[in-house]
């Protein structure tokens, strides 16, 4: 949430904010409100006021046994205005909170701007894609011949857009997430957590996913859960309306969760095999940081989830985002897209963000300084570290050999147990 004077004092930025990042908002609507806002506010303090010495010179007329019907009701008449300018006010007051709730952030300086991925700048890449001398076919159909991934019996279990891994399947789903988990905390810096994977419209609210994404959640009907989008809604909450210690800081932590989306506007997008569903497993990496260390701490974040690719052996580019292509909340965003040898192509593995203090403002989270003062907001930063069923088709994909079978990495064998997943007897 960006700061309502800011807003109020700065139009023009956030007019030219909303036309670089591709989005509309009633900044006229905005004006015309909170200056009536402003003016009833003028007015009942003056009503008040009034209403005080007025209170103020009855009790010395009565005790003088003046006659003061007149300006008793006078003031019945003054008091009935401030109710309705207090009432007026409230509600112009849950509009501009609600109006500032749907302000994106406003882009860093360094940000590109454009309109959507196609100006997105490359940043750099890391190693090569790998050679065949066969035709690489796509992650579902290795998967379903190796036996590790079975979309029918998912479709039957919960409907389209799910997934259920089998035997070697599970175990090297399962072996990524412990994989990315112990580079994290015992190389990387951070605190591991396990939180909910439901949560409520407050923690959400404070994120930036609501009010403006309900639609790609599931909602629990009759409640105010929901079910959680990403893990940086629960590691936000973590220090919501609480004030750190500078020399706590910089906070890293991560957690692995389930997702849930409902992916409302992918109608007809990757609907073949795995990589866009309803359900996933991700590992979030998630910073509370001093402003002035915030965009270190960024490219930190992409280097952290860049080091397990590159364990992995995984071709892969860092993108910089464009102001049309940024998420909500973001400040700056670098994706990572991994190589996939059947599009020929780069997918979506890892996107990092600094929100600088958009969600801290919004949650509460502030810090103290440590030359004493006034507390002020942090700034939060996210990263997947990384998508575990996107690395899962990357595995697959990137790995796979002639005969159907898949290497396994070499950092992943002794999760799993196994050098290979070979093709079951008969197919």
């Amino acid at each position: 949430m960006l700061d309502l004077s800011f807003v109020r004092d700065h139009v023009d930025v956030i007019r030219k904010m909303t036309e670089d990042r591709g989005v509309s908002i009633d900044l006229d609507a905005f004006q015309s409100f909170d200056g009536e806002r402003r003016r009833l506010i003028t007015e009942a303090d003056e009503l008040k006021a009034r209403r005080n010495r007025a209170s103020e010179d009855i009790g010395r007329r009565k005790k003088a046994g003046e006659d003061i019907s007149g300006l008793a009701a006078e003031m019945k008449q003054t008091s009935q205005r401030i109710k309705q300018l207090d009432e007026r006010i409230a509600e112009l007051d849950e509009r501009l909170r609600q109006f500032l709730l749907t302000v994106p952030n406003l882009p860093h300086t360094s940000v590109p701007v454009g309109h959507d991925a196609r100006d997105n700048i490359e940043i750099r890449r890391w190693g090569n894609p790998p050679t065949f001398d066969f035709t690489p076919r796509p992650h579902w159909e290795v998967a379903e011949k190796a036996g590790i991934l079975d979309l029918a019996r998912a479709t039957r279990i919960a409907g389209s857009r799910f997934a259920l891994y089998c035997g070697l399947g599970a175990r090297l789903e399962r072996a990524l997430a412990n994989f990315f988990l112990d580079v994290h905390t015992r190389e990387h810096g951070y605190t591991e957590f396990l939180p909910p994977f439901i949560v409520s419209t407050d923690s959400l609210t404070a994120v930036g996913q609501l009010p403006k994404f309900a639609e790609d959640m599931f909602h629990l009907e009759g409640t105010d859960w929901w079910m959680t989008p990403t893990a940086e809604v629960e590691l936000t909450n973590l220090h919501r309306d609480e004030t750190l210690d500078a020399d706590q800081l910089p906070l890293r932590v991560c957690a692995w969760t389930s997702c849930f989306r409902s992916e409302a506007g992918a109608a007809g997008k990757d609907t073949r095999g795995i990589v866009r569903q309803h359900q996933f497993q991700k590992v979030e990496m998630y910073k509370f940081t001093l402003p002035d260390q915030s965009y270190a701490e960024l490219e930190s974040l992409v280097r952290d989830a860049e080091d397990l690719l590159q364990r992995l052996g995984l071709h892969h580019r860092v993108v910089e985002l464009c102001t049309g292509d940024m998420g909500f909340a973001s400040a700056k965003t670098y994706d990572i897209e991994v190589w996939l040898p059947s599009t020929g192509g780069f997918m979506e593995i890892s996107s990092c963000s600094n929100c600088e203090s958009f969600q801290a403002r919004r949650a509460g989270i502030r810090y103290r300084p440590k030359s004493g003062g006034r507390s002020d907001y942090l700034h939060t930063l996210n990263g997947s570290g990384l998508a575990v069923g996107r690395t899962w088709v990357a595995i697959v994909e990137n790995y796979q050999q002639a005969d159907g079978s898949i290497v396994i990495p070499e950092v992943l064998r002794p999760y799993m147990g196994v050098a290979r997943i070979p093709v079951p007897v008969g197919k």
